[in-house]
């Protein structure tokens, strides 16, 4: 027998090993590792985009096979995503029911809403404190292009906006824990707002976040805490139980369609 052969015949083993390892990952449906973070973030992206803008309602269900034929993924990824919106309250997982979004209760909402009053405490203040009279003329050009915007859009969309103007004012405070958790706060204010808000009533007023920023503008920490509480509880106020079931495709409320 030649050198040649017998490398040859030693060489078929290892091929064969590669191959039944290869079939063995097609078996588990789990896409290569290179793809999984793109269509991760891709599909958690989306659904929580969804959810902040209220396309996605309190309820709606997240079947795993629609996620899989719109994100042409595994059902491996999908279980992954959505495990991660559950740890961030954004989703519910029900043992044989499978997902939806989450629906918080009363009682819940009333602890986001305390939760989310002490955070932009500590973010107006620290943001008045370090905001230097570029970014503060910019927040005010920004609260004057949402202002003319108001009566041209549609109530999602204004919720969208002021969400952003909570969002740039995180931002100043250049706090990046406080931010990250003004991201989560946010998302499930926008399932209580669904759930509660009374229709054709806007998430936020504009004149509230002109006095904030009147107040930031003059260094006025004490002030902006106030008017910050103010506009908070104001919001509050407008809160009432008003489920309703979503009726659109789930493509659609992910913005795909």
């Amino acid at each position: 027998m030649t050198r040649a052969s017998t490398v040859k015949k030693a060489a078929a083993p290892a091929k064969a090993s590669k191959a039944a390892r290869a079939a063995t990952v097609a078996k588990a449906d789990v896409p290569p590792e290179q793809d999984h973070a793109d269509v991760e973030s891709r599909m958690y992206q989306a659904i929580f985009d969804s959810v902040l803008n209220q396309r996605l309602k309190p309820g709606a269900k997240l079947p795993e096979a629609s996620l899989c034929e719109l994100f042409d993924t595994s059902r491996f990824v999908v279980r992954k995503v959505l495990e991660r919106l559950a740890h961030n309250h954004v989703v519910e997982l029900q043992p044989n029911r499978g997902a939806r979004v989450a629906m918080p209760s009363p009682e819940e909402a009333q602890h986001v809403l305390e939760a989310r009053r002490g955070l932009e405490a500590a973010i107006v203040a620290l943001a008045t404190q370090r905001a230097n009279k570029r970014e503060l003329a910019e927040f005010r050009r920004a609260l004057d292009k949402d202002e003319s915007a108001v009566n041209a859009v549609d109530q999602v969309t204004w919720a969208r906006m002021a969400s952003s103007f909570h969002h740039r004012l995180a931002r100043m405070a250049r706090s990046p824990i406080l931010e990250q958790y003004l991201t989560e706060i946010l998302s499930r204010f926008s399932l209580i707002v669904a759930l509660y808000e009374l229709p054709d009533n806007p998430t936020c007023e504009h004149e509230e976040h002109e006095r904030i920023v009147d107040c930031m503008e003059r260094g006025d920490v004490a002030g902006a805490m106030r008017e910050m509480e103010l506009h908070l509880r104001d919001l509050e106020s407008t809160l009432t139980d008003k489920r309703d079931e979503p009726d659109t495709s789930l493509a659609s409320l992910l913005g795909l369609a």
